[in-house]
């Protein structure tokens, strides 16, 4: 039942973070988005070191709608190559996977 299930991880600034949480529930594109505040990102970026303060979004959604919260976040994320990884759930409590499934469409 699991392996239907994905966990979406997404960093975003915190208001693009709202918008894009407050945006898949709407469409349905997820059961439930985490805003996991106060994360700072190290990486490089066109040749430079950046640090980024950030908003780590843990999105719940199927399997399925992966190809299409991958399209919203692209549309609707300020970077240019936005962080988006998608990691399959292969256990969980059956009746918060069934809500998931119900929540989603």
């Amino acid at each position: 039942m699991g392996s239907f299930y994905r966990v979406v991880l997404v960093t975003a600034p915190a208001g693009t973070a709202r918008s894009l949480a407050r945006g898949l529930i709407d469409e349905r594109l997820a059961a439930c988005v985490n805003e996991v505040p106060g994360l700072t990102s190290h990486y490089r970026w066109r040749g430079k070191l950046r640090r980024d303060r950030e908003v780590l979004l843990v999105i719940k959604t199927r399997a399925s709608l992966f190809g299409r919260v991958k399209r919203f976040v692209r549309e609707n994320h300020p970077a240019e190559v936005p962080e988006l990884i998608s990691l399959p759930i292969l256990e969980g409590s059956r009746d918060y996977l069934a809500w998931l499934a119900q929540e989603t469409k």
